[in-house]
C-alpha cells in the first residue's frame, strides 16, 4: 500500500498557501409561465462558468471549470437554487478531473443547493476522475422546502482505467447532506486516502470495482421508482436500491470503470430525470 498524503490539521497547510484556481458562481431559477424555470439571480467569478443551453421545461445550468481540473489550493463554490414553483437542473460540461496535488495542499469544491415550496431540482454531474496522488475535499449541503423534488447523483471514477492508472496515493473526502424543513434527511461521507485502489478491492468496500455512484431521488413516486430500478437492473448488476422514507429513495452503483458505470446508471437517471437527462451526459 502506498503512503497516505498527508494532511496537517486537515487541510491546514493547504490554507496558507496562495490558491492555484479560484472561482465562484451563483444561480437561482424563477418559475416561468410554462411551469419551467428562468434565470433569477446569476453571478460568476473566477474559473467558474455557468452555460444556459436553451431548452424547454426546467432551467438548465451547466458548469465549467475553466481551470481545466482541480488540484491541491483550488477552491471552487456554488450556491444554486430554485424558487417556489420553478424547476432547475445542473450538469457539467464534461468530466471533473482531480489532478495530482503537491504534499499538504488540498482541492476544496463546496456546492450549496436549495429548492424552494414546489420546486424541483435535479444535480447530475457528469463523473469526477480521481487522479493518481490527488487530494480533494468536497461538500455538497441541499436544503429542500418540504414539498420540494430533488435528483441527486453524484458518480466518482477512481483512476484512468483506460491508461491502466491505479491509485496507490491520494486522499479524498466527500460529504453530501440533505434537508427537508430544516430537519436532516440523509448524510453520505467517504473518506478515502493512501492506497485507494486496495481498500476498495474488499468485498464490502468496492469488491474491486474503480468506479461508483451515489443517487438520491425524494419525490411522492418514490416507492414505485424503486421497483422500477430494481426490476430493471441486469441480475449481475453490482447496485441497489432502498426507502429510507416514504418518499426517499437511495440507490448506489458500482461499475468496473467509468464506461461500464454508465451503462447501469444512465438509464436509471433516464427514468428517474423523466427523460430529460442533460445533453452533455450523451456526447
Amino acid at each position: 500500500m502506498g503512503a497516505a498524503i498527508t494532511i496537517e490539521g486537515e487541510i491546514g497547510a493547504a490554507r496558507a498557501k496562495q490558491p492555484r484556481a479560484v472561482g465562484a458562481a451563483r444561480v437561482t431559477a424563477r418559475p416561468d409561465a410554462r411551469g419551467g424555470g428562468r434565470i433569477g439571480e446569476l453571478r460568476m467569478s473566477g474559473a467558474m462558468k455557468l452555460l444556459f443551453p436553451r431548452r424547454a421545461g426546467a432551467l438548465q445550468a451547466m458548469l465549467l471549470n475553466s481551470a481545466g481540473g482541480i488540484t491541491g489550493g483550488d477552491r471552487f463554490r456554488l450556491e444554486a437554487g430554485a424558487e417556489p414553483g420553478a424547476a432547475l437542473s445542473l450538469t457539467t460540461q464534461a468530466a471533473e478531473r482531480a489532478y495530482r496535488a503537491q504534499p499538504g495542499e488540498v482541492g476544496e469544491v463546496s456546492v450549496r443547493l436549495s429548492a424552494g415550496a414546489g420546486a424541483g431540482l435535479h444535480w447530475l454531474p457528469q463523473e469526477t476522475i480521481l487522479f493518481q496522488a490527488c487530494a480533494l475535499r468536497r461538500r455538497l449541503r441541499v436544503d429542500l422546502a418540504e414539498d420540494a423534488r430533488l435528483l441527486l447523483c453524484e458518480p466518482l471514477v477512481f483512476g484512468r482505467t483506460a491508461m491502466g492508472e491505479h491509485l496507490t496515493e491520494g486522499w479524498f473526502s466527500d460529504r453530501v447532506e440533505v434537508f427537508r424543513g430544516g430537519e436532516r434527511l440523509f448524510t453520505d461521507a467517504t473518506r478515502l486516502e493512501g492506497d485507494i485502489s486496495a481498500r476498495l478491492a474488499g468485498p464490502a468496500t468496492g469488491a474491486g470495482c474503480r468506479a461508483s455512484a451515489l443517487v438520491v431521488y425524494v419525490a411522492p413516486d418514490a416507492e414505485h421508482q424503486r421497483d422500477a430500478l430494481r426490476a430493471a437492473l441486469p441480475q449481475d448488476a453490482l447496485a441497489g436500491a432502498s426507502l429510507i422514507a416514504q418518499d426517499v429513495m437511495v440507490a448506489r452503483f458500482l461499475g468496473p470503470d467509468g464506461f461500464g458505470l454508465r451503462k447501469l446508471l444512465m438509464p436509471a437517471l433516464d427514468r428517474l430525470s423523466g427523460n430529460t437527462l442533460p445533453r452533455s451526459w450523451r456526447l
